[in-house]
């Protein structure tokens, strides 16, 4: 059975996602999936249907791309949660020029509170060189710190490198 709080990191394309779906659908409790992605062009569209269509109708979805915090505290105590991605929560408040420090309290505080079990999908962003831009150098700042505070908080927390995991803290059921 998964703790009560998982984090699954990993860079782009290394198999994070389908690695925390795979967590879930191993558990036989209802399964509820939180976006936070937003479809601003066709390829971006496209991929949200392709998503939605290989999890299939088992899956309950809710679109919180700014909302996650009020998403996570109204869910059933037996509902096991994907949200995916924080990457995309941090780039969508840092768009919107919220204020950062003040969010990921928001966010870190609902994990903390939510009943049910949620496995949080980010991208590691650290294993790169550093950006050329300021705006980039403070996304992959605040990346790195919303990462750390949610593995701090986590029970589980695993790096998927080539589709493959590494715990880095706790046990894999």
């Amino acid at each position: 059975m998964l703790p009560k709080l998982s984090l699954i990191l990993g860079g782009a394309s290394s198999g994070k996602s389908a690695f925390a779906e795979a967590l879930v659908m191993a558990e036989s409790h209802p399964r509820i999936y939180i976006a936070t992605a937003q479809a601003f062009d066709d390829e971006m569209r496209q991929k949200v249907q392709r998503h939605l269509a290989q999890r299939g109708p088992d899956w309950k979805t809710i679109e919180a791309p700014l909302t996650t915090s009020d998403a996570l505290a109204n869910l059933p105590a037996d509902a096991i949660v994907l949200l995916d991605c924080a990457t995309m929560w941090l780039s969508n408040h840092m768009l919107a020029e919220s204020d950062l420090a003040t969010e990921q309290v928001k966010l870190l505080d609902a994990l903390n509170a939510c009943p049910a079990r949620v496995v949080v999908v980010s991208n590691e962003v650290g294993l790169d060189v550093v950006p050329e831009n300021a705006l980039a150098r403070r996304f992959r700042d605040a990346q790195g710190a919303l990462n750390q505070a949610i593995a701090k908080q986590a029970d589980l927390a695993v790096l998927v490198v080539a589709g493959l995991p590494m715990v880095l803290k706790g046990e894999l059921p």
